[in-house]
């Protein structure tokens, strides 16, 4: 399929399908006319590209991640071993704002709050 009815079907923007074309997400034969063609499985990859990012992952990580699961014959419980990751990693990332909140808080109203506390 030609890039502009890959992009409807899949609710992106052209530009946004050439970009993961150029990041290697997504790969397209050209034709002889230079023409992209997409085949049929680009709509759910890029589905599930979308809803990765929407979920926090990077695009790295989705790169790396879905190279693996669509070699796993355990797709469904790596993924959500993937899924306890982030949220471990979102877990740290909020205990460490919190800490900084604390700090920040802890300096604001001080007659100087860049020093060492």
């Amino acid at each position: 399929m030609r890039i502009g009815e890959l992009a409807a079907q899949a609710g992106i923007s052209r530009d946004t399908a050439r970009f993961y074309e150029r990041t290697g997400l997504l790969t397209a034969r050209r034709l002889p006319n230079g023409y992209r063609d997409f085949p049929p499985e680009a709509v759910p990859w890029l589905r599930y590209v979308r809803t990765a990012q929407a979920l926090g992952f990077s695009l790295a990580e989705i790169a790396r991640t879905g190279e693996e699961l669509s070699a796993a014959p355990d797709a469904a419980e790596r993924l959500s071993e993937l899924f306890r990751e982030k949220i471990a990693l979102i877990d740290a990332r909020m205990a460490d704002l919190a800490a900084l909140r604390a700090e920040l808080a802890e300096r604001a109203g001080t007659g100087c709050p860049l020093a060492p506390a």
